[in-house]
C-alpha cells in the first residue's frame, strides 16, 4: 500500500471518529424488507417518510423509527 493511500485511510478514520460534524446528510433512500412487502424510507428536507400504509395515515411507522435508531449519533433527524 502506498503512502498516499495510508494517509487517506488515516484521514477517513479521523473524520469518522472525531470530526463527524463535517458531514451533513441531505438525502437518503433506504429499502426495507418488511414482513409483508418491501418499503422505501426516504430522508429529504429534514424529514423521514415511508411508503407503507401505516405511515400514510400516521406519518410515523416502525420503518422510520428503525432508521432513526440506526442513525442515532450520525446526524439529527
Amino acid at each position: 500500500m502506498d503512502s498516499g493511500m495510508i494517509g487517506k485511510i488515516q484521514k477517513a478514520k479521523r473524520y469518522a471518529e472525531q470530526e463527524r460534524e463535517r458531514f451533513h446528510i441531505e438525502s437518503l433512500v433506504v429499502s426495507v424488507d418488511g414482513t409483508n412487502n418491501k418499503h422505501t424510507v426516504t430522508f429529504a428536507d429534514g424529514k423521514l417518510t415511508c411508503t407503507c400504509d401505516f405511515y400514510q395515515t400516521r406519518e410515523y411507522c416502525s420503518h422510520t423509527m428503525a432508521i432513526e435508531e440506526i442513525m442515532k449519533g450520525v446526524e439529527p433527524l
